[in-house]
């Protein structure tokens, strides 16, 4: 069975953005450059042994692919973060750890035309990632709606000011600081984001703050295919996803199994799953090496279309009722519900 693969990385350069926040730098060896290429706004899944037990974190890259010539993601302490907590205390240049390819749909169909990015502290980092790609490769003007908890929380605040320096036509950065006005509610962000609402919008950030955001955008008229939101849930500990629960199949499924056909970096497949199956189970057994990282439904690394046919899902923390009325589904949590299901990835 295709499994997704990690590889071992060094780090190459540990950098202190922030008293709580680090960045650590790869630079992947040449047999591995075409692995991990990437687009803005993805993820790394970093392997790392806390207390001898291996465990799996997603982090964004705050790097740009054809701007920055090393991959870098950037880490926030968090209260009880475990994992976050232990890579911050313990990881130093040299050090190597296992990291699977870059994976998400956090990012722009295209880099032209204008973005408007609204960040919450270590949101910005693939915020950042795509505000540097536009500004390289693009033409549109960029406007970054920045949150934090006060001014020494600021992650990137001296790039973020090299940047506009660089682009005073295009980049235009607002910082909004809970020390001096509260935290930023629904009205708040409309009244700042609406002079740019007609851009392409990414939200990233703290759960409350990205709903407020999705809340002011949406009544602002934004498109929902102009909106985009990235929502991480923290994988669970490695002795807690050692084995899993049984899923109970719904009354919907196909109990003969069904066929698939799924559409994959411009490929098409066929394939059958069994009643059991998730689409993404189908595809592996099958040799086919589908996007996934956390196989929990809490990435959004599978994340596929469903363009005829029907599924059940099972975990979901990443789609809201939008996407789901839009037929996306995690190719990892979604089991066929019908006789012929077709799937289609995004390019």
């Amino acid at each position: 069975m295709a499994q997704a693969q990690f590889h071992r990385l060094r780090i190459a350069e540990v950098v202190a953005e922030t008293d709580q926040a680090h960045s650590l730098v790869f630079a992947p060896p040449e047999d591995l450059r075409d692995t991990f290429v990437y687009r803005p706004g993805q993820f790394l899944t970093l392997r790392v042994p806390v207390d001898g037990t291996p465990q799996q974190r997603c982090y964004s890259l705050s790097s740009a692919p054809e701007v920055d010539t090393t991959l870098r993601v950037t880490i926030k302490r968090v209260p009880g973060g475990r994992v976050s907590n232990w890579i911050c205390d313990h990881l130093g240049a040299g050090d190597t750890i296992d990291v699977m390819p870059p994976a998400g749909v956090f990012t722009p169909p295209t880099l032209h035309g204008d973005f408007l990015l609204l960040a919450g502290g270590s949101g910005i980092t693939p915020v950042l990632s795509i505000a540097k790609a536009a500004l390289r490769h693009g033409r549109g003007a960029v406007t970054l709606l920045y949150a934090n908890r006060d001014e020494g929380s600021i992650i990137f605040r001296e790039a973020l000011r090299e940047l506009a320096q660089r682009h005073p036509g295009r980049l235009r950065v607002i910082h909004w600081l809970d020390s001096v006005q509260g935290p930023p509610g629904q009205r708040q962000i409309e009244e700042l984001a609406r002079p740019w609402s007609l851009a392409e919008c990414f939200i990233c950030g703290p759960g409350p703050f990205m709903d407020s955001a999705q809340a002011a955008l949406q009544a602002l008229g934004v498109p929902r295919g102009q909106l985009h939101v990235e929502r991480f849930v923290s994988l669970p500990d490695a002795p807690a996803a050692a084995a899993p629960a049984a899923v109970a199949l719904p009354a919907t499924a196909v109990a003969s199994g069904a066929a698939l056909s799924v559409e994959l970096d411009g490929q098409c497949h066929q394939l059958s799953a069994a009643p059991d199956e998730t689409v993404l189970d189908a595809l592996l057994r099958a040799g086919v090496a589908a996007p996934s990282s956390c196989r929990a439904g809490l990435c959004g690394a599978c994340m596929c279309q469903v363009t005829r046919g029907e599924v059940t899902l099972g975990e979901n923390h990443v789609l809201d009722d939008a996407d789901r009325q839009a037929g996306w589904t995690l190719a990892c949590q979604a089991r066929p519900a019908s006789g012929e299901v077709h799937v289609k990835f995004p390019d």
